[in-house]
């Protein structure tokens, strides 16, 4: 067994992460965690609905910023795929997606202010990088026959649109719904930054210990995810994208003098704008690197792998829980609200609401890391095991799990879990915003002590970080000749 490659891979990234759980800080620090877990499922079956005035507008709001932030990321992000094939514009992509929404929000929010402009261009700027490179490859894999039938002297343009997009179509708007359904969960943690939708309201109840109306938020929340179906139809989109702007809010005006300011003055390095010049440049980022960048890095990176195993462990459990070859209707109908639940529930929210309960360490952004990307590639690898069939002579119970369909499916789960990595990096990153030691810590203290220029090399080592993870995710999944599939 241990001659395959994708088991002497699988086993390298276990070790690494049995490592990094010697170095890791995994200690439950709250008093009585278990009380504080019990009201908060208390108040999640006794939800307040009517807690507060401003919740629907909240939970209208969310909606809002992700159909225009969407829109705008696949409008532009479609014209980028049209030209991804030239190497700046494939740097460029990289570069805007790899910066989480949070990281932009927490950017604009210094010279747009609460204004609904900050909350669109964080979630419209990345994702107009995904959608260029998942449209891309979609384009890329259509079929080149229709195209030479065409008679001679057809446009480009007119080529284009009767061969190419008609036959990736439904790829790409399977894409953009799945997309938005993301976009949801993006929108809703902009909340943690003081824009108004769902997690401002989220953390303003967990801060008071209103567990019943933070319950209530997340009901709804969930809600929402699982009936796109019904409320998000073709025929409706127009209405929908033409309305959103207009329940944005209009926020605070925007004063263009600060991000004038922003530009020629927040962001210079402070050696360079207080006349010290290069011979000040070497102390300054001496002292950022060592005692900000490198323990950001190392912690980021210690969360990022334990996480990613713990994923693929949690996902390798899950997904039995949905597959036809297990159990009966009422376990697979549990299992399907359990994955929609881990799946829909954004990391940022779980992270927050663990760290509310546990206390601050990494075992928060663990678990919560584990259960969204585990119920997203569980969910996935559940509904490729129902399109198998087995024989009549098949095994059954765990002989069946471990020696007809994990063989059979092996080497998908670890292409999601290999596509997933990148962005389970972004993620880590972001954590440290609520507390843990990652990059994000380190941008948001920045931030606060008004240290703009720090804050942004910061980002930009975050960014540079996902980059190369994305790029060794896809080189492993190249050399394991695993394919790649593009998931939220």
């Amino acid at each position: 067994m241990l001659s395959y490659p994708t088991v002497r891979a699988s086993l390298i990234f276990v070790a690494v992460a049995a490592v990094g759980l010697l170095f890791a800080d995994i200690a439950i620090t709250a008093s009585n965690p278990w009380r504080d877990l019990g009201n908060f499922f208390l108040g999640v079956v006794t939800p307040n609905f009517f807690s507060s005035e401003g919740l629907l507008t909240a939970l209208l709001r969310t909606v809002a910023f992700a159909f225009v932030g969407v829109a705008l990321g696949s409008f532009f992000g479609f014209l980028l795929a049209l030209v991804y094939r030239l190497l700046p514009v494939r740097i460029f992509c990289a570069f805007i997606r790899a910066i989480h929404e949070l990281f932009w929000a927490l950017i604009f929010l210094q010279f747009f202010g609460f204004h609904p402009l900050t909350g669109v261009l964080a979630i419209a700027i990345p994702y107009s990088g995904i959608f260029a490179k998942v449209y891309s490859e979609i384009l890329d894999e259509a079929d080149p026959e229709p195209r030479r039938l065409l008679p001679p002297g057809t446009g480009m343009i007119a080529a284009f649109l009767y061969t190419r997009i008609p036959d990736c179509w439904q790829q790409i708007r399977t894409y953009t719904a799945y997309r938005l359904e993301c976009g949801l969960r993006s929108s809703a943690i902009l909340g943690f930054v003081g824009l108004p939708t769902l997690g401002f309201y989220l953390e303003s109840s967990f801060s008071q210990g209103l567990y019943s109306d933070a319950g209530a938020m997340l009901i709804l929340f969930y809600v929402l995810i699982a009936t796109i179906p019904l409320w998000v139809r073709p025929k409706l989109l127009p209405i929908y994208i033409l309305a959103a702007p207009f329940f944005l809010g209009e926020g605070l005006p925007i004063v263009w003098g600060n991000v004038e300011r922003f530009f020629t003055e927040d962001i210079i390095p402070a050696p360079l704008r207080t006349g010290e010049g290069m011979a000040g440049m070497v102390p300054w980022l001496h002292d950022l690197m060592v005692n900000e960048a490198l323990p950001g890095i190392w912690n980021t990176v210690l969360l990022t792998q334990i996480a990613l195993v713990a994923t693929g462990i949690l996902a390798l459990l899950a997904f039995p829980l949905i597959s036809n070859h297990f159990g009966g209707p009422v376990r697979r109908t549990s299992g399907h609200v359990f994955l929609v639940i881990a799946r829909s529930t954004p990391e940022y929210i779980l992270a927050y609401i663990l760290l509310q309960l546990w206390g601050p360490s990494m075992l928060p952004a663990m678990v919560a890391l584990a259960l969204h990307n585990g119920g997203i590639i569980g969910h996935l690898i559940g509904r490729q095991t129902n399109t198998l069939r087995l024989r009549p002579d098949a095994s059954t119970g765990f002989n069946r799990y471990t020696w007809e369909l994990i063989p059979r499916v092996y080497r998908s789960f670890l292409a999601f879990l290999f596509y997933r990595w990148e962005i389970i990096m972004r993620e880590t990153a972001i954590l440290g915003i609520l507390g843990i030691y990652t990059l994000g810590f380190y941008v948001d203290s920045a931030i606060q002590n008004i240290r703009f220029d720090r804050a942004m090399v910061l980002i930009l080592i975050t960014a540079l970080l996902n980059i190369g993870v994305d790029a060794l995710g896809r080189y492993i999944r190249r050399k394991l000749a695993l394919q790649t599939m593009p998931t939220c």
